[in-house]
């Protein structure tokens, strides 16, 4: 097969499949189903407890790693979704990435609040992440699985989940005590 042919191929082969997911959201993820509202208070509700929570003297750190988890996890949420290991079958828009309720609020949110309450009590931020992303994972995993939005395929389940979720927020923490020494060294 020449190069254009593959092109031609992948374009088709995209076309059907924007084709397909516009269509299915049409039927059973838009506006009039509840699994829309339940995307949509997993974005909404973690920013609204943020807002009131959030330690305004350290938001500039504290919103660094929050974003740090969110783009780790929206990138590697991306491959997972494509290769159909976890999927989220229900999703507030076909345009934007499917999971993003729980990369860009839900996850963000629940591993911002975490690092605040160690870092403000001197607690071990390692050991409450181990704990809060067990909770998360092995308990609202699960419960999504149950309701069925989403689906773990292909050898995925929980267990991958928490340590693909223990890596991003280790490294997330990592980053931003970084950022902080070096911006102490400033």
């Amino acid at each position: 097969m020449s190069y254009r042919q593959y092109w031609d191929n992948i374009y088709k082969g995209n076309d059907k499949v924007n084709s397909d997911i516009y269509s299915y959201w049409n039927h059973y993820s838009d506006m009039g189903n509840w699994q829309f509202w339940f995307a949509v208070a997993l974005l909404v509700v973690p920013i609204i407890i943020l807002f009131f929570t959030i330690d305004r003297r350290r938001l500039f750190e504290l919103l660094f790693f929050g974003y740090t988890v969110h783009m780790m996890w929206t990138y590697t949420d991306l491959p997972l979704q494509r290769h159909n290991f976890f999927v989220h079958t229900y999703f507030i828009t076909p345009v934007l990435p499917y999971a993003l309720n729980l990369t860009a609020a839900a996850l963000p949110v629940v591993f911002i609040l975490t690092y605040q309450y160690c870092t403000n009590r001197n607690k071990n931020f390692y050991l409450y992440t181990i704990l809060v992303s067990a909770i998360f994972t092995f308990g609202f995993g699960t419960f999504e699985k149950y309701i069925g939005v989403a689906e773990f395929r292909k050898g995925m389940n929980q267990f991958w989940l928490f340590l693909i979720d223990l890596v991003i927020v280790f490294v997330s923490y990592w980053f931003t005590k970084i950022l902080l020494k070096w911006r102490r060294n400033l």
